[in-house]
């Protein structure tokens, strides 16, 4: 196949005129420098082992806000689990909760299971192979559809995350807010521009792959081109067309728009016992951390006789408390500052009949109820976000996944 000019841009690629010649003529430039040094350098991660777009689709979405040796984990024990899209889509719930148990961000594994359940419904069992039929599956966006795209169909499309808005305003030491949505998708198009001229078919002098570049993108903006600290320009493929680092100001980008700051919360959490069972409270079916597993909780810090008179309106008989450390978790908009405590209590029924959810007033699923410990291991899924209070059961709970991607 020809190579075509480098200074020719076919007008179907000008993408409806969004997208201006220079741009991708300067996309253009690092896209075989940096696939060559990816396939030189790339990580040995599982789920680049194999092209299989159902691998591909689950490590992308676990990736989401959160690190990758987090995942390593949870991609391998959950394709153990689950080694098809029939098997996702077919998954119980509560099951699957337990599988994603510490990665935090639910929804994403919901929205998994109904993406797997309309590729069963809708294309026979198979991922589709274009972006625009992918990103109508749930929970699948501009990135998420990119990257199957490229990585395990060798499609020709960006794939745009935090990564790639890094490396890309750095070469261009360009100003633009990375948190605008347009200013996102005019990246994304001069890319894709650059890759359909650049890496539309693979030959021996020229075997770059459009998932060689994205991967490269994810690897270069994890080990090199960083998000926090010095980046080590010394050892980048890049370093001669980047504009930041000739001028010397490779930490003044990205530029991001200040973010709200997060709503602050107290709360109290209340590790009721009987034994070695744990009273337990399914959350709402909506609504943050919707149908997961808790200890009960409430607004506040109460002291220890406000828990104690909350625990005796359960109808529970109260023998002891002690204080348990505090702790905090930080969600997307909201930060938990909790304070906790055991409570043994006597010997009481397994269910509770008091109608209402204590920590939201909101009624509650499945109500409150005493649950073994050994049980909670196998079958409820607690969030991260209680932890402390689950280590203080010595149930093992898993170190939360943490929130920086990739």
């Amino acid at each position: 196949m020809d190579r075509i000019s480098e200074n020719v841009i076919p007008e179907e690629l000008m993408l409806k005129k969004k997208v201006s010649e220079e741009r991708i003529r300067e996309m253009r430039r690092i896209l075989l420098p940096l696939g060559r040094w990816y396939q030189a350098n790339r990580r040995d991660l599982p789920w680049r082992r194999e092209k299989n777009p159902y691998h591909t689709w689950i490590s992308e979405i676990m990736l989401q806000q959160t690190r990758v040796e987090a995942v390593k984990e949870y991609y391998t024990k959950f394709l153990l689990a689950l080694p098809s899209v029939r098997d996702l889509a077919c998954c119980p719930e509560d099951r699957l909760m337990k599988l994603w148990e510490g990665l935090g961000y639910y929804s994403r594994v919901r929205n998994m299971q109904k993406a797997a359940i309309q590729i069963m419904n809708y294309f026979g069992g198979k991922i589709p192979d274009d972006v625009k039929t992918l990103k109508t599956l749930k929970g699948i966006g501009d990135y998420t559809a990119g990257a199957i795209a490229s990585i395990a169909f060798g499609k020709p499309q960006a794939a745009v995350d935090g990564n790639v808005l890094r490396v890309i305003t750095r070469v261009l030491a360009d100003p633009s807010d990375i948190t605008r949505q347009k200013y996102r998708k005019e990246i994304e198009d001069s890319l894709t521009g650059a890759m359909k001229l650049e890496l539309s078919g693979t030959t021996a002098e020229n075997p770059i792959t459009p998932g060689d570049f994205n991967q490269g993108m994810m690897d270069l903006g994890a080990t090199i081109c960083l998000p926090v600290g010095v980046p080590k320009c010394a050892e980048c493929p890049l370093v001669k067309w980047c504009k930041a680092h000739e001028q010397g100001r490779e930490m003044d980008f990205p530029v991001k728009s200040e973010k709200k700051p997060r709503r602050m919360e107290m709360r109290t959490i209340l590790v009721v016992r009987d034994g070695d069972r744990v009273l337990l409270n399914r959350r709402p079916e909506k609504g943050l951390l919707a149908g997961l597993y808790e200890f009960p909780n409430l607004e506040g810090s109460l002291s220890e006789e406000e828990a104690l008179n909350k625990v005796k309106e359960l109808g529970l008989p109260a023998l002891y408390i002690r204080r348990l450390e505090d702790s905090r978790h930080i969600f997307s908009h909201i930060e938990w500052q909790m304070r906790g405590y055991e409570i043994r209590v006597g010997s009481f029924p397994d269910r509770l009949s008091v109608g209402a959810d204590e920590t939201s007033g909101k009624k509650a699923g499945a109500g409150l109820f005493f649950a073994e410990i050994d049980e909670i291991r196998r079958k409820y899924a607690v969030p991260s976000a209680y932890k402390a209070y689950a280590r203080a059961l010595n149930m093992n709970r898993a170190e939360s996944a943490g929130s920086q991607k990739r």
